[in-house]
């Protein structure tokens, strides 16, 4: 709890408003469910982390987290955090990404983790549908170059 509002500090500094804040934080919690769900699946190596990651985001997104960066133009040498530059609704989409994922693992126990990709794949495609069909309803692409502060 300290540690979340000592972040919720740092954010409001930065001069996020209070609403994405509460996403973000909501975010970091459901990421961080989505790694313990992981590690009693057994995976461990960092890489594995990063590869279901990615496997998330190009079904919600169509891109990596790297490629989704790049988009963003934000500069690859930098500490700067991609979900920190993410819009509302791309804050949205990534979290109910990897809560399906979450979801989905806790009902199947993938063991291996070619089972696990392909579970991040399927709630990555889910997320990915949603996206499409509210982009269609609002008109305009959710996916945006623009990063949340300027």
């Amino acid at each position: 709890e300290l540690a979340q509002e000592r972040m919720k500090h740092l954010y409001e500094q930065k001069g996020y408003p209070k609403d994405w804040i509460d996403k973000r934080l909501r975010g970091i919690a459901i990421r961080q469910g989505l790694t313990d769900e992981w590690k009693e699946r057994g995976i461990k190596a960092k890489k594995d982390y990063a590869i279901l990651t990615s496997e998330i985001s190009k079904a919600t997104f169509g891109m990596t987290p790297g490629q989704y960066k790049k988009f963003k133009r934000i500069p690859s040498k930098t500490k700067l955090n991609l979900r920190d530059n993410m819009t509302d609704l791309e804050v949205i989409f990534t979290m109910l990404g990897e809560r399906g994922t979450t979801e989905i693992s806790k009902n199947e126990k993938p063991i291996a983790f070619k089972e696990n990709k392909k579970v991040a794949h399927r709630a990555g495609s889910v997320a990915g549908r949603a996206r499409l069909e509210t982009e269609k309803e609002i008109g305009k692409s959710i996916i945006t170059k623009q990063n949340y502060l300027k």
